[in-house]
């Protein structure tokens, strides 16, 4: 079972620095039908204005992955992490039993587009960490890319939850094909273009929340980057 969600059906929010749309329950967006997708709490697609940011602030018992889709996002935790994240490059940050951090984007021109995706780890009050990789977009290129897991795949960025992140980069006609085990759920976000999922059409913007579909057919219609979790 396929339940599409069009761009447009998304909760909306633009406050000058940030615009902002949030796929799940989040700050002054309240549904109690909407809350998650498994362990996926948080799916937000965020643009930062140049010169703004979110000021400090603290997590805990959350694992908060971030993927930058253009421009660069300043880094800062309450760990000594300092450092950029760039269009390619995903972090990881592991709020464990408690961790503040700031996100800022530094250029005076070019506004920032990233995700930001919380999912609910395994276990409460862990050590507090952080990782970040680059993940060169050509290896993306016409193939799901694993970049965070378990710590079962190698080469990824680990999260303490039974999940995989994908993402891929398809040439218009380009087909990619992705098998989950039963009992397993599965999101997919198109971040630019559009394609097909077992011959449903997803635009950019669209989501897809998937259940029960063993094998997923990804057709691009139009030159596709799709993000896909597959989660217990």
């Amino acid at each position: 079972m396929l339940n599409v969600i069009k761009s447009e059906e998304r909760y909306h929010a633009n406050h000058g620095w940030l615009d902002t749309r949030w796929h799940f329950s989040f700050g002054d967006y309240y549904d109690a039908e909407n809350m998650n997708w498994g362990p996926l709490r948080v799916f937000n697609d965020d643009i930062v204005q140049p010169a703004s940011g979110f000021p400090m602030h603290p997590h805990r018992d959350m694992e908060i992955i971030t993927y930058v889709i253009d421009g660069q996002l300043d880094h800062k935790d309450s760990l000594g992490n300092h450092g950029a994240i760039h269009p390619g490059e995903v972090q990881v940050m592991s709020a464990g039993k408690g961790i503040t951090h700031s996100e800022y984007n530094a250029s005076k021109t070019t506004p920032v587009r990233l995700l930001q995706l919380w999912v609910m780890p395994r276990t409460k009050s862990s050590a507090a960490r952080w990782e970040q990789r680059v993940f060169d977009p050509a290896h993306a290129g016409g193939k799901l890319l694993p970049v965070v897991s378990s710590g079962d795949v190698p080469g990824t960025l680990t999260i303490d939850q039974d999940a995989r992140i994908y993402v891929a980069r398809l040439n218009k006609d380009q087909k990619v094909t992705h098998e989950t085990a039963k009992g397993r759920h599965a999101y997919l976000f198109v971040i630019e273009g559009a394609l097909t999922v077992n011959g449903t059409t997803l635009n950019a913007g669209d989501q897809a929340r998937i259940v029960d579909e063993p094998r997923l057919d990804l057709v691009a219609t139009k030159d596709a980057h799709v993000i896909l979790l597959d989660m217990a």
